[in-house]
């Protein structure tokens, strides 16, 4: 199926809530739509579904205009933060009803009712009622039921948000397994840049209601278009250095000469963005060496967080392991300028590091 949104916008009162932007997610593939709270992803994604109609543009599947057709004579399949359950419905019953509407034989809804179910931990519950289940486990059947129903267009909308941290990790493999064995146009809402890189696909972002770059995810996330895309596509924030052109290379914080070559396009100001993977501990030929001091250190998953202070700024390194550093420590980051991004005073893309897989 392919979904196609032309010039839509979205306007509320005074308030625009969507810039005007197209989109035509991959038929057949996962589009996730990434940006932080108030982004515009659910407002979006109720124009997709046919729950809102938009301002200006129009809507399109197949070719065929359904600007203003109602969701309930479109094929779509939706989970949401807030989970929606039958509650006088077993588990069981709920995740079989879009089974059983379309007609499916006995055996082939208990079939999948209890694939589904063993694949999303919840196969211990098919007996209860949703009352009797926390809320991620209310998630995760609203989430079966969605994928039963296996709709041309499935629109889902942050449906992790309220699992634990290990069991997020754990229905994100299994999911993106799930979406590339169906035939559905998967749409995925998420704040996380981690789970957009997961989930692979592509990827649009979004910021304050508008569209600033949709394509493959790895494309996306190694050529951010702008400033505000790098913002978005990074978790720890992209550390990023004010800098000026100077005599031997380029000016850094307002302190050190760093020996680089400016890219083509280079203005008398510009920003040097670097991941904060990109940034480490130990050194290697050619690198830029940062002494510092340490000011923060912390474990996030298996990964340690150490934030320094140099003098061109406050570094963020992204560490792989459990690292033990002491408050106050001196430390020395080291980084390849071949792991530098080149914005320029507009935000917009001047250079980007030759990629590398995910």
């Amino acid at each position: 199926m392919q979904l196609t949104l032309d010039k839509i916008s979205q306007r509320v009162g005074p308030q625009t809530w969507l810039y005007e932007m197209s989109i035509a997610p991959k038929p057949g593939a996962v589009t996730v739509l990434l940006g932080a709270t108030q982004a515009g992803k659910t407002t979006l994604m109720r124009l997709m579904a046919g729950l809102d109609k938009p301002t200006t543009g129009r809507v399109r599947v197949d070719g065929a205009d359904v600007t203003g057709k109602p969701v309930r004579e479109r094929d779509v399949a939706m989970v949401y933060q807030q989970f929606i359950n039958y509650p006088s419905m077993t588990v069981y019953d709920n995740i079989a009803s879009p089974l059983k509407l379309s007609g499916k034989p006995k055996a082939e809804i208990d079939r999948r009712v209890r694939e589904l179910a063993a694949k999303l931990h919840i196969e211990v519950f098919l007996d209860r009622l949703p009352a009797a289940l926390s809320g991620g486990q209310q998630q995760r059947v609203a989430l079966a039921r969605a994928l039963a129903k296996n709709a041309p267009l499935m629109l889902l909308d942050e449906p992790l948000v309220n699992l634990d941290y290990k069991l997020r990790e754990e229905l994100r493999e299994e999911l993106t397994q799930l979406f590339a064995a169906g035939d559905s146009t998967v749409v995925y809402a998420t704040t996380e840049p981690a789970e957009a890189l997961l989930l692979g696909g592509y990827t649009a972002v979004m910021d304050a209601g508008e569209l600033l770059q949709y394509g493959p995810t790895a494309e996306v996330f190694h050529r951010p278009a702008s400033l505000r895309v790098a913002r978005a596509f990074s978790d720890p924030p992209m550390n990023l250095l004010e800098a000026v052109p100077a005599e031997g290379g380029v000016r850094v914080g307002g302190k050190e000469v760093w020996p680089l070559t400016l890219p083509t396009g280079t203005s008398s100001s510009f920003t040097l963005g670097l991941r904060a993977s990109a940034v480490r501990v130990t050194t290697r030929p050619g690198d830029l060496a940062l002494p510092g001091r340490v000011e923060l250190a912390e474990l996030s998953g298996s990964d340690t967080f150490v934030h320094v202070h140099t003098a061109v700024g406050e570094l963020v390194a992204q560490l792989t392991g459990v690292h033990d550093f002491e408050l106050g420590a001196n430390v020395t980051l080291h980084l390849s300028p071949a792991q530098l991004y080149w914005f320029g005073a507009d935000g917009a893309l001047l250079r980007a590091p030759a990629a590398r897989g995910i």
